[in-house]
C-alpha cells in the first residue's frame, strides 16, 4: 500500500496528451460553421447509446456487477457501445470499477475520494496509480473472451471508425458534436460519479465509505448518481429506490425482461464476488 501523498505517481502522458486534445477539439463547437441542430441530435443519441446502454448498463451492471443476464449477441452489443464511448479499454474500466468497490475511499481505491474532489474526477486518470498492477486479479472471468479482447484492444480504432462514418453522414459538425461534445460531456458525466458522488448530495443509507446520491449526476448519467443506494447494494441492478430517484437504465434493463431479453435482475447484495 503506497500513499500517494508522499510518493507522488508517474504520469501518464498519453492520457494526457489525449485529454488535452479532447477537450481543445471542443472549442471547434463554437465555429458557426460547425453547428447544426440535426449534429446535436446525433450527440444526444450517441450520449445515450455509449453512456446509457454503454457505460450504465453494459460496462458497469452487466460486465462489472453481473447484476443480470442477456444473450450473449446482446451482451456483446453493449459492450461495443461502452467501447464508443471513449472511457479507455473495457478490461480496464472493470477492473478498476471493481477495485473501487473492494477498496472504497481507501489507499487502494483508484480514485479514493480523500484525495480531493480534483483527484477523484480525472487526475488518477492522467497519473500510474500504484495498485494499476493488481488489475488482472479483477478481470479473470472476461480476460479470455475474443469479444472483449477486441474491444479492449481496438477502442481507439473503432472510435476513429465512428468519426469516418459521422464524416461521411454530416460532415464536420457531426464530427465535432458527434465526437468530441459527446466524449467530453459523457467522460466528465461518468467523472463525476467517482468525485461529485463522494462529495454532494445525500445519503440513504450508512456505508463505510463517503458515497452519496447526487440527482444531477443521475440525470446525466441515466440513473449512475444514485451512487450512495449503489455502494449498499453493488450487486443491485437497481440504483434508484425512492421515487424520485429516476433510473433510465433499471427502466431500460426491466422493459429487456419484458421482451425476454434479459433475466435474473438483482434487487440485492447476495451475487458476484469482487474479488474474484
Amino acid at each position: 500500500m503506497i500513499d500517494i501523498r508522499l510518493n507522488p505517481p508517474r504520469p501518464r502522458w498519453d492520457v494526457i496528451i489525449f485529454t488535452l486534445a479532447l477537450h481543445l477539439g471542443v472549442l471547434l463547437a463554437f465555429l458557426p460553421t460547425n453547428f447544426s441542430w440535426s449534429a446535436v441530435g446525433v450527440a444526444l443519441f450517441l450520449h445515450w447509446l455509449t453512456v446509457g446502454l454503454g457505460i450504465s448498463l453494459g460496462f458497469h451492471r452487466l460486465a462489472t456487477h453481473r447484476s443480470f443476464k442477456v444473450p450473449k449477441w446482446l451482451e456483446y452489443f453493449f459492450i461495443l457501445c461502452g467501447t464508443l464511448a471513449g472511457q479507455g479499454a473495457v478490461k480496464g474500466w472493470v477492473g478498476y470499477h471493481r477495485m473501487h468497490h473492494l477498496y472504497a475511499d481507501l489507499p487502494d481505491d483508484p480514485h479514493d475520494s480523500t484525495l480531493g474532489f480534483w483527484w477523484s474526477h480525472i487526475s488518477w486518470l492522467m497519473h500510474e496509480v500504484p495498485n494499476r498492477t493488481k488489475l488482472s486479479r479483477f478481470t479473470k472471468d472476461i480476460a479470455d473472451d475474443p469479444f472483449y479482447q477486441f474491444c479492449h484492444k481496438h477502442y481507439i480504432a473503432l472510435q476513429v471508425a465512428l468519426a469516418v462514418l459521422l464524416y461521411g453522414l454530416g460532415g464536420m459538425p457531426f464530427v465535432v458534436w458527434g465526437i468530441f461534445v459527446r466524449l467530453f460531456v459523457g467522460f466528465h458525466s461518468t467523472c463525476f460519479v467517482n468525485s461529485a458522488c463522494h462529495k454532494f448530495g445525500y445519503r440513504n443509507h450508512e456505508v463505510d465509505d463517503r458515497s452519496t446520491n447526487c440527482w444531477w449526476v443521475a440525470l446525466l448519467t441515466f440513473g449512475e448518481g444514485w451512487h450512495n443506494n449503489h455502494h449498499a447494494f453493488q450487486s443491485s441492478a437497481r440504483f434508484g429506490w425512492r421515487w424520485w430517484e429516476v433510473d433510465i437504465v433499471w427502466l431500460t434493463i426491466r422493459l429487456l425482461e419484458k421482451l425476454r431479453l434479459a433475466t435474473n435482475g438483482k434487487t440485492t447484495n447476495s451475487t458476484f464476488n469482487l474479488r474474484n
